[in-house]
């Protein structure tokens, strides 16, 4: 028989196959399914954040500084600090599931406004947090705790009066 025409006959055999069919497989181990439950966060403010008592300069601007960490008060420029009333930071505790991580954000207002008169304003120059947004629940407490420090600019002849505004505090699930 002639090598060639077999071959041939070889080439179309195998073009003419039709292919195995696959056999299923089982995953081993079979997979599982979860959902993890956890109590909805709760947040509750303990403080306020109060700069104090500030007397300002007749002709130079200055800042008033509250720690978060520590809740001390500092002042820059033409700014006084009266001694008897120092201020401190806001301190904020949050409760939820054990074990588990929350993001904790500040968002600061832009100005605190006279009670007594709107046009009045101090510029916020900053809210910050003592230390990393990102708290972990204590496991037996079920509790976590922060402090918020600020920055504020007095100006000038910055009219007397007592000034204040909101701002947001969130915690979220990580």
């Amino acid at each position: 028989m002639d090598y060639r025409k077999l071959l041939v006959a070889a080439a179309l055999a195998a073009g003419l196959s039709a292919p195995a069919q696959a056999v299923p497989v089982s995953a081993a181990p079979d997979a599982t399914g979860r959902a993890l439950i956890l109590v909805p966060l709760t947040l509750t403010k303990i403080d306020d954040l109060a700069f104090g008592t500030i007397v300002p300069s007749a002709s130079v601007s200055g800042t008033v500084t509250i720690n978060a960490t520590t809740g001390a008060r500092s002042v820059t420029g033409g700014v006084a600090a009266y001694p008897s009333d120092f201020g401190h930071r806001a301190y904020f505790g949050g409760a939820g599931s054990p074990n588990q991580q929350v993001i904790v954000a500040v968002t600061a207002p832009d100005e605190l406004t006279s009670t007594t008169n709107s046009a009045d304003k101090i510029p916020v120059l900053a809210l910050t947090l003592d230390g990393s947004p990102i708290r972990s629940i204590n496991p037996t407490t079920r509790t976590f705790f922060f402090g918020v420090g600020g920055v504020i600019e007095i100006g000038a002849n910055q009219p007397e009066g007592l000034y204040e505004s909101t701002f947001e505090v969130t915690a979220t699930y990580l």
